[in-house]
């Protein structure tokens, strides 16, 4: 700002300018920003970008976002990308309180294993996105989508996680060729898994 004043003083004066109504000071033109003391060329014109900016954001629609309804519907989002990997990759998928996907997060790579799948890893993606629950999904390079008992304590030990942080683990999607398994649907889960029948072609 001018001398004897600072960036907060000639704001308020710039806002004050249009009753204090921020659309009215969206209509007018630079030049007339240009008018409050402290306020030159470069100055108006980032706030002319920063009010139109905020015009466009709020004339955005919604992001329709994909939703998880079933196991299958794991298979078709991450089987593309998993299936045909010569080693194993562990994923979170963070989903909102519609169960659509807020994002797709790898947590490791290699052989799956409870030390090294450790829930802090999974869940601080989950707390950073506002997750309102989370699926898991890892492939098995056999193709073979059996769970192994690692699989299993894995899965149990994120689900007692989920519980405690109101993060719930819907399901654990294991993936093979061209083939998945849900180990909510054989009872890993307390119950919310996504719906479906075991092993699918």
């Amino acid at each position: 700002g001018p001398p004897g004043s600072n960036s907060v003083d000639v704001a308020t004066d710039l806002l004050s300018t249009s009753g204090g109504s921020l659309r009215a000071l969206a209509r007018r033109p630079q030049r007339d920003l240009e008018a409050v003391p402290g306020v030159g060329p470069a100055v108006s014109a980032r706030v002319s970008a920063a009010l139109e900016l905020g015009r466009r954001l709020a004339s955005e629609s919604p992001v329709a976002r994909r939703r998880i309804r079933h196991p299958s519907d794991v298979f078709d989002l991450c089987g593309p990308r998993l299936r045909d990997l010569p080693h194993e990759e562990f994923w979170a998928i963070l989903l909102d309180s519609q169960h659509g996907v807020l994002r797709e997060v790898q947590v490791s790579r290699g052989i799956l294993d409870a030390s090294i799948v450790h829930p802090r890893e999974v869940f601080r993606h989950a707390i950073l996105e506002n997750a309102s629950a989370i699926i898991v999904v890892h492939n098995h390079p056999s193709g073979d989508v059996t769970p192994s008992p690692e699989d299993r304590a894995v899965t149990a030990q994120l689900a007692r996680s989920g519980r405690i942080l109101g993060i719930p683990v819907l399901d654990h999607v294991v993936i093979g060729d061209g083939r998945w398994v849900s180990l909510a649907e054989q009872g890993a889960l307390d119950g919310g898994g996504a719906r479906g029948a075991g092993a699918k072609d």
